[in-house]
């Protein structure tokens, strides 16, 4: 049985690659992670790049949506050496209680028409801007929702003795159009 069987009916091969275009990487999965194991035997869990990180952060708080404490688990460690604080799970757990359909709102083909049912496979896209690296070993990169205007962000560290990029912030976690389903007015 799937964390995911409770939201989303996801196929159930495992998540496959990325690719670049243009200063974006779209990134692939054919199943998303169901427990820490599973996420850490992706290519991507390497976290060599910050655009890697920041896709399994997508996956990471889809499994929160589903299974908490297996989304905690991923979360704490895309975040490495500094695990999620008391005051982050309390801001997750608040933006979970309404908000189950938010993080799959950043795959491709989930709109609130749909009520945020991505396509599957699942298609995230990363990208950078002129200010995604402000200073060394620090990124801000961008997504974009199916239910929002504007991009959203998630802030990156490198540990250059490890050669890996963490997860500092996540800002993904906002506010988006209502579903369909959910919507007295659709």
């Amino acid at each position: 049985m799937s964390i995911f069987d409770n939201l989303k009916n996801n196929p159930a091969s495992p998540a496959a690659s990325n690719r670049p275009e243009s200063g974006a990487y779209t990134f692939i999965f054919y199943a998303l992670p169901e427990s820490l194991a599973e996420m850490q035997a992706l290519p991507e869990a390497s976290l060599d790049t910050p655009y890697k990180t920041a896709a399994l952060t997508v996956c990471a708080l889809c499994a929160y949506a589903a299974a908490p404490e297996i989304g905690k688990e991923m979360l704490n460690f895309l975040k490495g050496p500094a695990p999620l604080s008391g005051y982050e799970i309390s801001f997750l757990n608040d933006r979970f209680r309404d908000g189950k359909h938010v993080p799959f709102s950043y795959f491709e083909g989930a709109t609130p028409q749909n009520n945020y049912t991505p396509s599957t496979p699942f298609k995230v896209t990363i990208f950078s801007n002129p200010y995604s690296f402000p200073e060394e070993n620090r990124a801000t990169l961008h997504l974009n929702s199916g239910g929002a205007d504007s991009p959203r962000q998630i802030k990156l560290r490198l540990k250059p003795s490890e050669g890996k990029w963490y997860l500092e912030e996540q800002m993904i976690m906002v506010g988006v159009r209502t579903p369909a389903a959910a919507d007295p007015w659709a």
